[in-house]
């Protein structure tokens, strides 16, 4: 492999390392409180500091790092085809089989670890992008914009119905608080309950992934394959072109987000949310930009090539490190393990939640050394082209 194409990888794994930190947070203030998402504040953390933590989470994370990873497996998309066809091999039964198994996986994971998994979404699209994929560079960019308008205009009709016939009825505060009371006993009780909080999440959870995360991650699948297209990572990006997202997608991505926050806490179930959730529809991709620029800048830096060598190895094995963290999370707040749901304060949960990220950096960096593989890109490998790849990473003879 040439430096400039090992390069280009190191940038891609890069950010996926970096959009696995923001994931992480996210996933875990779900994880570690069965109010989150609920609406109804949790009784236990009202202190200021305790809303002033959630607040900056919402702010700066949620809606905008799994945009990311959407934009990357896009991008991924078109260099796993590209390769497919350098090797000469059938791309289109690879790709189907590879999406089966990372459904399978996902499945699982949304069962017994974490319902608010992406994966089985992901599979779905995946056959979706299979489609267009081949698709014109300006079509798919036009396409993806078209999708995200779309998206918020459906939330801006939403808004603009309830403001004018209400709400529909919905359950009050207090029946939402004893649904969340009933779901931390669960959660806290044996592998069974936690299985049947799960199950019961699932319908509620399916409905937010079919009516906003699925569009925003498939406009981010098209965005990536006109990326791809056009190799955009394939060759450094001008510093202008980095420091102009930087400008542009801080400021409007930053607002939105700062509107989104606000309504998503005070304005919850009115017009009010609706709207907001319209308007960071339009504006977290650019956020997602702007975060993905910094590091690309980061990495040109003093510090650019420890800064990669931190990240990528996490990110070459995502999917395992994804997996990974629900699995701790799991194990930490159920009844898996410590049980510590509605315990550990949100300033708590992100100390603890950056502490496990900085060991699974250096213990991806361990693995990475020795494997070709993380162990669940392995099996996905595996399952992609029917074959058994290798397990550990080969040596170079010694001169």
């Amino acid at each position: 492999m040439s430096e400039t194409a090992r390069s280009r990888l190191m940038n891609l794994d890069a950010l996926r390392g970096l959009a696995l930190l923001g994931i992480f947070v996210v996933n875990s203030t779900y994880v570690a409180s069965a109010f989150h998402g609920t609406g109804v504040e949790d009784p236990a953390f009202t202190s200021t500091a305790d809303r002033t933590v959630g607040s900056v989470l919402t702010l700066l994370f949620e809606t905008k790092f799994y945009l990311l990873f959407s934009f990357l497996f896009g991008y991924s998309f078109t260099l796993q085809r590209d390769s497919a066809e350098r090797r000469g091999t059938p791309f289109t039964a690879a790709f189907l089989r590879r999406l089966a198994a990372l459904f399978a996986l996902g499945a699982a994971h949304a069962v017994l670890l974490f319902p608010g998994d992406i994966l089985t979404t992901y599979a779905l699209l995946g056959v979706v992008l299979l489609v267009v994929g081949g698709m014109q560079t300006r079509t798919a960019a036009t396409a993806a914009g078209t999708l995200l308008a779309l998206t918020a205009t459906a939330y801006a009709g939403l808004g603009t119905l309830q403001a004018a016939f209400g709400p529909p009825s919905t359950l009050d505060a207090g029946n939402l608080t004893a649904q969340a009371d009933q779901a931390a006993v669960l959660l806290s009780g044996g592998p069974v309950d936690v299985i049947d909080a799960h199950l019961r999440e699932l319908p509620d959870v399916a409905a937010l992934l079919l009516l906003f995360q699925a569009p925003c991650a498939l406009a981010m699948f098209l965005f990536g394959l006109a990326a791809g297209k056009r190799g955009l990572l394939a060759r450094p990006i001008h510093a202008t072109v980095l420091r102009r997202t930087q400008l542009i997608g801080f400021p409007i991505g930053l607002a939105g987000a700062c509107l989104y926050a606000h309504a998503t806490t005070h304005w919850t179930g009115t017009a009010g949310e609706a709207y907001a959730v319209a308007i960071d529809v339009l504006t977290a991709p650019a956020l997602a930009a702007a975060y993905a620029a910094t590091l690309l800048r980061l990495i040109r830096g003093r510090h650019g090539q420890r800064i990669a060598d931190l990240l990528a190895p996490a990110g070459r094995m995502a999917l395992s490190n994804y997996l990974a963290q629900s699995a701790v999370l799991a194990f930490i707040f159920t009844g898996y393990g410590l049980a510590e749901i509605g315990r550990l304060s949100p300033a708590s949960v992100l100390v603890l939640v950056l502490v496990l990220y900085t060991i699974q950096l250096y213990a991806s960096a361990i693995w990475m050394h020795t494997h070709a593989y993380g162990p669940l890109e392995w099996f996905l490998r595996a399952a992609t082209h029917l074959t058994v790849p290798p397990w550990r990473r080969h040596r170079q003879p010694a001169a």
